[in-house]
């Protein structure tokens, strides 16, 4: 009989030669993968390694096994061939390495869009051509994201640069996790939830999306919050808030009876500090935001999964989207008066079981169809791991497929099993913390 440690192995070599397959798919000096038939097949990979994450997940959580270190250098190996490959998924890294570049020339990110003629001594041939929106937008990234931005500008310009400071955020978030399943007495190998989830790992390591900084800061939150650092709990909430906004609906869940109002004042100094650092942008420093609701079609809800389907079905008047993201708005304040208040969580496990749940309805509920928005599902889910949470943090690598703006079928294979896997509680051969 093969011994648990021999088959999660087994499993880690399987994931890694997963990745390398779907890096050999992209073609040499191609901006994008290279053609539609080859991000089909990449997809088509990363649903294996999807399969065979889920298979591993379940042998951590079924298994006694004593093998972390394993579960680290597979984490390590599936990653280390993409971060130094160029990205193919999306150009975003490109736009974070221009932010940084213009702010070692000493300029404010929000001051001008790429395109002015006052940035044109920064221009080259390796970074600025990639930059998407570049004729129009200013940039769309918090204060948070641009002091990281900033501090790569000035150590190594360059999409590798950027990518290696986005594998320390999830170096962070790995030991911030160790930590916490620590404090949950929980074994050490349940980290493999997150550090093997093929969503984060090219997400991250392949195309260095700043969402690693917010996984990083979040589970630097949670932990701080599950060792009564409250203060800096609320530190990291606020660096977490202005590198992506989305976090600001676990707040309430790290409210606590007595360290409440130090995390609160924490979070919002932190907020105010880091706009400060901006400000002479004026008005301009909070950048793209409000051409990005409206290019995603958040105010008329072409954007907005539910909404869109149900479009397909029948009219709808021109008040539902302000309508249904009031509703949202209420459900999430609801959930955070009853975390906050109420429930009141207070241990790792039960911690981290609210924060997967607040994150799962906010991002069902807006919908958002790009899947590295749902990386950080996997940091809750790696202390408190639920069906729901574990597939939204996993399935939205479909997304890859780019086919959202033509049809609702893959965000339908995204969402809906994800709301009935909401209602099903695992039998009593899972762990309790899956219940």
């Amino acid at each position: 009989m093969i011994r648990p440690a021999i088959r999660l192995a087994i499993l880690g070599g399987i994931l890694v030669a997963l990745t390398l397959a779907g890096l050999s798919l992209h073609t040499p000096g191609a901006g994008t993968i290279g053609s539609p038939r080859s991000q089909i097949e990449l997809v088509i990979l990363l649903c294996a390694s999807g399969l065979v994450y889920f298979a591993a997940v379940a042998a951590v959580l079924l298994w006694r096994v004593r093998a972390v270190w394993l579960v680290l250098l597979v984490a390590a190996a599936m990653r280390l061939p993409l971060i130094v490959s160029p990205p193919f998924l999306s150009s975003d890294l490109f736009r974070y390495v221009w932010d940084g570049r213009v702010q070692a020339a000493g300029i404010n990110p929000y001051r001008y869009i790429p395109d002015d003629p006052a940035l044109a001594a920064l221009r080259d041939a390796a970074i600025y051509p990639h930059i998407n929106r570049a004729d129009y937008a200013p940039t769309i990234y918090p204060p948070a994201a641009q002091v990281i931005f900033a501090a790569v500008g000035r150590v190594w310009s360059s999409v590798t640069g950027l990518k290696l400071a986005m594998a320390g955020f999830e170096a962070l978030t790995v030991v911030c996790l160790l930590g916490l399943l620590k404090a949950a007495r929980l074994p050490a190998e349940r980290v493999l939830i997150y550090a093997w989830n093929p969503l984060p790992v090219w997400a991250f390591a392949g195309n260095g999306h700043v969402d690693a900084a917010v996984c990083g800061f979040v589970a630097l939150a949670l932990l701080l919050r599950v060792r009564r650092l409250n203060g800096w709990a609320g530190v990291a909430l606020g660096a977490a808030v202005l590198t992506k906004f989305l976090p600001a609906a676990i707040a309430p869940v790290l409210w606590s009876r007595r360290g409440g109002w130090r995390l609160a004042v924490a979070a919002v100094a932190t907020v105010l500090g880091l706009y400060a650092l901006y400000s002479s942008a004026g008005w301009r420093v909070f950048g793209f935001l409000g051409g990005y609701s409206a290019e995603e079609g958040l105010d008329n809800g072409s954007g907005i999964w539910l909404l869109k389907g149900l479009a397909a079905v029948f009219p709808l008047p021109a008040m539902a989207p302000k309508l249904y993201l009031a509703v949202l708005a209420l459900l999430l304040a609801g959930m955070g008066c009853w975390f906050a208040f109420v429930r009141r969580p207070d241990n790792a496990v039960a911690v981290c079981s609210a924060a997967g749940a607040t994150v799962a309805v906010l991002m069902a509920g807006i919908g958002p169809h790009y899947p590295w928005y749902f990386a950080w599902l996997a940091v809750p889910g790696a202390v408190a791991p639920s069906p729901a949470v574990l597939w939204l943090a996993t399935a939205p690598v479909l997304m890859y497929l780019a086919t959202y703006s033509d049809g609702i079928l893959w965000p339908d294979v995204v969402f809906l099993p994800a709301i009935l896997l909401a209602f099903w509680r695992p039998s009593a051969a899972f762990p309790k913390e899956m219940t």
